[in-house]
């Protein structure tokens, strides 16, 4: 008996045992693979403040998004029996960036993105404004002797109790100092300020023969728009989401409450697609699952750049939507497809 209780207590711990190794492997291993999916329709409306905006507007402009997952042996799987998933490796996606590195760099395309729609926007409403400096933002944090001080998404915002104001700023404020030489940084991380203190190191550039004292990160410029003619002032709340793609639809919205009259005509208006100050819609990735994302939210219209319509149209056949597709290359195309439009009646 006692054997034999044993040999059961032997059995049942190796069936833990194999169990508990199965679920790390299937849950919790990371494999080298991300999964591409429809993800989100989404109003673009309550992510916008316009003063004085004008109040009509019955129908919807809305964003495009993918869900894009770092993906486990069970989601793998999965996807197999997922017409709408696509497996690509990560490598594709972040090339030579970390992770964090990757993140960093889409919130600074989303705000990009949102500068140039209320660019465009002004420039076919004939708002004037100006471009200035928003703020100075770390893309990436090279192995270098400051890696520990800084991390990609930090804001820069004082060196040495001086604001840093735009690179030139950043420059001269650190050009009174030497190579080896420590600062007081202020830093914006996760919502919170926090102080460093920073050894400045080597930093040359292509032009330049002789290295100058720098932090030895990459640090990028986010613009701002401000306009020239009062209660016109634009701005964005978190829109939680990454990359340049929603341009267009922003800029859609944005004119619409600055014009008089309802630009949406009552209709669910779906789309993506990047813009310049210009208005210029730029092709975007992932337009297929963007498709099945605004059909299963019910638009009946969808833009797209015309450099992605035959993939979006082949999509478009495949799943069976009576969304309308509707390519463009600049915003007036896009306006003018929704000016023509009858209006809905209720």
């Amino acid at each position: 008996m006692r054997q034999y209780k044993r040999r059961v207590g032997i059995r049942a711990s190796a069936y833990l045992f194999s169990f508990v190794v199965i679920l790390y492997v299937v849950v919790f291993m990371n494999t080298p693979y991300i999964v591409y999916q429809p993800g989100s329709a989404s109003e673009v409306a309550p992510m916008i403040k316009v003063e004085n905006a004008d109040p009509q507007e019955q129908g919807t402009f809305m964003m495009t998004t993918v869900s894009a997952s770092y993906a486990n042996v069970a989601l793998l799987i999965a996807s197999v029996f997922n017409s709408n998933a696509e497996v690509v490796l990560k490598e594709t996606r972040l090339q030579d960036k970390t992770e964090q590195e990757y993140a960093a760099e889409q919130v600074f395309y989303m705000n990009s993105s949102q500068s140039y729609a209320v660019q465009a926007a002004y420039h076919a409403a004939g708002v004037p404004y100006e471009d200035v400096v928003d703020y100075l933002y770390v893309f990436s944090v090279p192995e270098t002797a400051n890696q520990d001080r800084f991390k990609p998404g930090d804001k820069l915002i004082s060196v040495g109790g001086q604001k840093a104001t735009d690179p030139a700023a950043l420059s001269k404020l650190l050009s009174v100092h030497q190579i080896g030489d420590s600062v007081e940084v202020s830093l914006q991380r996760d919502g919170k300020e926090i102080k460093e203190q920073v050894k400045l190191v080597g930093v040359k550039d292509k032009e330049a023969a002789v290295a100058r004292p720098g932090f030895g990160v990459v640090i990028g410029a986010v613009q701002k728009v401000e306009p020239k003619q009062e209660g016109k002032a634009v701005s964005f709340v978190d829109t939680n989401v990454g990359g340049p793609s929603a341009g267009l639809m922003f800029t859609m919205e944005i004119y619409n409450r600055l014009t008089p009259g309802d630009l949406t005509k009552g209709r669910k208006v779906a789309g993506t697609g990047t813009i310049d100050p210009e208005g210029n819609v730029g092709p975007i990735g992932g337009v297929k699952h963007k498709i099945v994302a605004a059909d299963r939210k019910g638009a009946e219209i969808f833009f797209v750049p015309l450099k992605n319509y035959d993939e979006a149209k082949a999509k478009a056949d495949q799943i069976g939507t009576n969304m309308k597709l509707v390519p463009v290359s600049t915003l007036p195309d896009a306006l003018k497809y929704m000016e023509e439009l009858p209006v809905i009646k209720s």
